[in-house]
């Protein structure tokens, strides 16, 4: 008989990622971008939200009330915990979907989140959230869904079904989750290590369970222990959620949106002979042997014309969040491999962005016209640029100074739980309308600037942080390289202090995240 955990691991906690395709800034960006008219999101839930970060971080990061539920208890408390040390407007629950689903207090919504959920529930849960966003979500909403699909399982999906058996079957009674899924990625490296026709068939398989112990423990018995995992087309997804009215809008990846980074010219143009929707980006999975999707569907969408287009996308603020040079020193990197950022054409757009203020969409995309690029290039950039989380949205004024509080208290839950050794990596931008990472050391440094004050030398502050990681066997990392509490480890960790207060506080400051 099955137990309230209906076959999905809940006896450890899912990781603690932020997904910020669930901002809804970041959907409305795409949205338009696609030529869709995107919904103002007022009321937003989201299906299973694991530990609670993402929906915490962007019910304080904005004006957005938000609902959601979590079946696993443990993950709800703590979920429940970031809203409460926030005070935002978000509702946070343990039930089932079918308990959830039939609430009769909560409002019809704008927008309807679910990350990681639809390849991992049963059929009869899938189709509980089909009906649940067919009755609740708004004419002209919007539905965020990520999914595992079949042209990038299509190798590995016996393996993983073999893991899942061996954890299921095999496992030692009385095996946590966490050791079955150990021992089951022991028991696939065996089979591998005795040449199997499966694996010589399929050499991508023995790339696969090498990667898998790069992952978190906890990952790998999410992903690879749970009774129910479903990969499907696009096409099949699109032929379940028409029952609630859903078309596919698009990629909610920016980078998806530059096919030039994926597509070779004549797979563009075999592309080209479908129109935009599910049939095109089934095909398109094929070409570049996509293993997951995170995409938004729309009910009721209207298209907007392309002078609507323009002026809407124009009008759309967005601010950089890093240094210019470092940004020209990255590379961008898609299914055909990966390119350097071409100075002539990202140098101009990262100009008009320097000063780490919000500029609108259109004056960015002008000031890179006025110095010799194409207006089509200077807005593929913007969009690579957002692809590499170097570019964001920007919120309103007016939602910015809504949030401000609760952004502020959270982020100051969040820097306490670092002092007790329970940090997180995200802190919330009122700003950016979510989250924005933010490592250890510059977690440790704002606090230490917020004990000691901001004039405090930069050799103090490297001496506070230094004391406060090594009292808990811990060290920055610069270059790859741990640095020690010693004469030469202080001076290179108050050279990284010095950097710190120079570039990056000042971005945190205009994210709105530090003081």
């Amino acid at each position: 008989m099955a137990g309230w955990d209906e076959g999905y691991v809940s006896d450890v906690g899912y990781t603690m990622g932020y997904y910020g395709e669930m901002n809804p800034l970041r959907m409305r960006m795409a949205l338009i971008g696609a030529g869709w008219e995107a919904p103002r999101v007022v009321n937003a839930c989201e299906l299973g939200y694991g530990q609670g970060l993402s929906i915490n971080l962007h019910a304080a990061a904005s004006p957005v009330a938000w609902w959601g539920t979590d079946f696993a208890p443990a993950q709800a408390s703590f979920a429940r915990g970031l809203g409460s040390a926030s005070g935002a407007d978000v509702h946070l629950f343990d039930d089932s979907f079918a308990e959830f689903t039939n609430r009769p207090d909560m409002p019809e919504f704008d927008f309807i989140a679910l990350h990681g959920i639809w390849s991992w529930v049963s059929e009869k849960n899938r189709s509980l959230i089909v009906d649940f966003i067919r009755r609740k979500l708004k004419v002209g909403g919007v539905a965020y869904v990520s999914y595992n699909v079949q042209p990038g399982w299509s190798t590995f999906a016996p393996m993983r079904d073999l893991m899942a058996l061996h954890g299921a079957l095999l496992g030692a009674p009385g095996q946590g989750s966490l050791r079955r899924a150990s021992s089951a990625l022991e028991f696939a490296e065996r089979l591998l290590a005795v040449d199997p026709m499966y694996a010589r068939a399929n050499p991508v398989v023995q790339k696969r369970i090498g990667d898998l112990r790069t992952k978190p423990a906890e990952y790998i018995a999410h992903e690879y222990l749970n009774r129910d995992w479903h990969p499907m087309l696009l096409s099949a997804i699109a032929d379940c959620l028409e029952p609630a009215k859903l078309q596919f809008a698009c990629s909610a990846r920016p980078l998806d949106h530059v096919d030039g980074l994926h597509l070779t010219e004549g797979q563009q143009q075999m592309l080209d002979e479908l129109p935009a929707g599910g049939a095109r980006e089934t095909l398109r999975d094929f070409m570049v042997n996509q293993q997951f999707r995170a995409d938004y569907w729309i009910k009721g969408g209207r298209r907007l014309s392309a002078r609507e287009r323009a002026m809407q996308l124009g009008a759309m603020r967005i601010v950089l969040t890093d240094r210019p040079s470092t940004v020209l020193e990255g590379k961008v990197r898609g299914t055909l491999g990966e390119g350097a950022l071409k100075a002539e054409v990202y140098g101009p757009v990262l100009d008009a962005l320097a000063d780490h203020l919000p500029h609108t969409y259109a004056a960015v995309v002008e000031h890179a016209v006025q110095r010799g690029v194409t207006a089509s290039a200077a807005e593929q950039a913007v969009w690579v640029l957002m692809g590499c989380a170097r570019v964001w949205p920007v919120a309103e004024e007016g939602a910015i100074e809504q949030a401000r509080v609760h952004a502020a208290q959270l982020n100051a839950h969040v820097l306490a739980r670092r002092e007790a050794d329970a940090g997180l990596p995200y802190l919330a931008s009122p700003v950016l309308g979510g989250g924005y990472a933010v490592n250890e050391f510059a977690q440790w440094l704002l606090l230490a600037m917020r004990e000691s004050g901001k004039g405090s030398q930069s050799e103090d502050l490297a001496r506070k942080v230094s004391a406060q990681m090594e009292s808990r066997g811990r060290r920055p990392v610069k270059n790859g390289q741990e640095l020690s509490g010693s004469a030469q480890g202080l001076e290179a960790l108050t050279q990284l202090t010095q950097e710190f207060v120079l570039h990056e506080l000042p971005i945190l400051q205009k994210l709105g995240i530090a003081a």
